[in-house]
C-alpha cells in the first residue's frame, strides 16, 4: 500500500526542529536509493547530484560495500568499540596504509575523531594550537568548516556566525585565491601581514584552508597560490591544515583534493565519504613529529565507527587500488564541464567553477540558482546550491554515476533552466 506522503511529512513539520534544511528544497518522503537514484514513497525515482552533499562518493548501497556490512552485522561483529583495537580497525588501517598512504609518501598518523567533519577540524586547531603555543589560526574568505564553535570561528558565512550567540575569536581572515578584485595576488597580501609586525596579524598556529571551496561558491584555489601558502606557513612556524571534507575522497579527481597541487600538508581532516557508504565517520591525519595529544585529550564517544571500516577498507580495495578509477574520474570530468558549458551560456556572465567532479556554475544570483535548482527537482533531479550568495549551482554526483546517467541528469538540468529563464516574471528576464 502506498504511503500516505502528506500525512509522514507533517510528522516532520510537526515534530521536527526548524534547523532542518535540505528536505525544505526537495519536499517529499525518501524510502529507497541504489546508485545515483532515490526513490521516493509514491515510487518516483529521482537523479541524485547531491550525493549526501559529498557523503555518498561511490553512490547509494553499493553492493559490496553493504555485503561486507550485513556479513559484519550477522556475524556478531562489534557494532561500537571506542578507540579499542578491533579487526576490523586494523583491516581498516592496514588497507588505507597501503593503497593511500604508502604510494603517496604520507607518513601521517592517523586520529579519529568524532564523527563528524567538524569534530575534526575542531582537533586539528586544537592540535596545531597545542604544537605551536599560538592561538591564532589564519583562515580564508568563503571558507567552511564545520558549525561547532571552534570550526565556526574559522568558517567565513555570515548566516552561520551569526547562529553562535557569542562572539567568535582565534581565527584570522583573509582573502582566498582570486578574491580580490583586478586580479591582485592574495599570497602577496598574506605574505606581506605575516611579514609585518605591526600588522595586527598574530603569528599563526596554523594556516587553514580548502583547495576547493565547497560551500562557498567552488572556488578553486590554484596550484602557484597554494605553493606559495604552504610555504609561508613553513617559513612562519605555522602547521599547514587542509580541509578535505567535501574536496577529499576522489571527488576532485585524486583521492586527496592537493596531490597534484605540489603542497604537503601537516595536518589533513577527511570525512563525509570516508566511510564510503555514507556512514559517519572521521579522521585526522598528522605528521608523526606533531602527533603530540596526550591520551583521550581529543575524544569522543564515537571516534571510530566499527561498521564504517568495514565500508571504508572495501572502498580502498575497490576503487583506490590501482589507478584505473582515477582514469575514469578524468573522463567524467570531462563529461561535467561540457555539460555545464550548456548552462553557462545560457546566463550571461555564466561561469563554470571549480573542478574534478566539485563543479557548478555561477549564475549570477542566488534567486535565479535557486529557481533552477528547484524546476530541476520537479522534474526529477536533485540538486544544490552554494556560494556566498548561493549564486553557484552546483554538481555533486556520485564519481560511480554512468555517462548515461550524467547526460539525463544534465539534460534535466538544462530543460529546468530553460523554463526558469524563458518565464518573464524571472528575476532573469527583467
Amino acid at each position: 500500500m502506498p504511503t500516505d506522503t502528506s500525512a509522514e511529512i507533517s510528522v516532520f513539520k510537526r515534530r521536527e526542529s526548524k534547523a532542518r534544511s535540505y528536505c525544505r528544497g526537495f519536499d517529499t518522503v525518501f524510502t529507497s536509493a541504489q546508485g545515483s537514484e532515490m526513490t521516493n514513497a509514491e515510487g518516483r525515482s529521482y537523479i541524485d547530484f547531491l550525493a549526501g552533499c559529498s557523503s555518498l562518493n561511490y553512490g547509494h548501497n553499493d553492493p559490496d560495500m553493504k555485503a561486507a556490512l550485513v556479513d559484519h552485522i550477522t556475524n556478531d561483529g562489534l557494532a561500537h568499540g571506542l578507540d579499542l583495537h578491533t579487526d576490523t580497525k586494523a583491516e581498516f588501517l592496514k588497507t588505507f596504509e597501503r593503497h593511500i598512504l604508502g604510494p603517496r609518501a604520507m607518513d601521517h598518523k592517523v586520529m579519529f575523531t568524532g564523527p563528524t567533519g567538524a569534530n575534526a577540524v575542531e582537533a586539528a586547531m586544537k592540535l596545531a594550537r597545542k604544537v605551536t603555543g599560538r592561538t591564532n589560526i589564519i583562515a580564508f574568505t568563503n571558507g567552511f568548516h564545520g558549525v561547532t564553535m571552534g570550526a565556526l570561528a574559522a568558517t567565513g558565512n555570515g548566516y552561520h556566525r551569526g547562529g553562535a550567540g557569542t562572539p567568535l575569536s582565534g581565527v584570522t581572515r583573509m582573502p582566498y585565491d582570486s578574491y580580490l578584485p583586478g586580479g591582485a595576488d592574495t599570497a602577496d597580501y598574506l605574505e606581506a601581514m605575516l611579514a609585518d609586525g605591526s600588522s595586527g596579524v598574530d603569528a599563526p598556529a596554523a594556516i587553514l584552508l580548502e583547495t576547493v571551496q565547497g560551500e562557498g561558491g567552488l572556488n578553486a584555489a590554484s596550484a602557484a597560490w597554494l605553493q606559495r601558502v604552504a610555504k609561508l606557513a613553513k617559513d612562519h612556524g605555522a602547521l599547514l591544515i587542509v580541509d578535505d571534507i567535501q574536496a577529499g575522497c576522489g571527488r576532485t579527481g585524486t583521492f586527496f583534493s592537493f596531490e597534484e597541487m605540489g603542497i604537503a600538508p601537516d595536518i589533513v581532516t577527511m570525512a563525509k565519504s570516508v566511510s564510503g557508504y555514507g556512514l559517519p565517520m572521521a579522521m585526522m591525519l598528522v605528521r608523526p613529529q606533531y602527533d603530540v595529544f596526550g591520551p583521550a585529550e581529543h575524544n569522543g564517544t564515537f571516534r571510530g565507527n566499527t561498521h564504517a571500516f568495514v565500508t571504508a577498507k572495501v572502498a580502498i580495495e575497490k576503487f583506490w587500488s590501482d589507478d584505473s578509477f582515477q582514469t575514469e574520474l578524468a573522463e567524467k570530468e570531462a563529461l561535467v564541464h561540457l555539460r555545464l558549458a550548456e548552462l553557462a551560456a545560457m546566463v550571461p556572465d555564466g561561469e563554470i567553477k571549480g573542478r574534478g567532479l566539485m563543479q557548478g556554475v555561477d549564475v549570477g544570483s542566488g534567486d535565479l540558482a535557486g529557481q533552477i535548482c528547484a524546476r530541476a527537482f520537479e522534474k526529477g533531479l536533485i540538486i544544490e546550491t552554494s556560494g556566498n550568495e548561493d549564486q553557484v549551482v552546483k554538481v555533486l554526483a556520485p564519481l560511480t554515476t554512468s555517462e548515461e546517467t550524467f547526460h539525463k541528469g544534465f539534460d534535466i538540468l538544462i530543460e529546468a533552466a530553460h523554463d526558469v529563464l524563458s518565464k518573464p516574471t524571472t528575476l532573469a528576464a527583467e
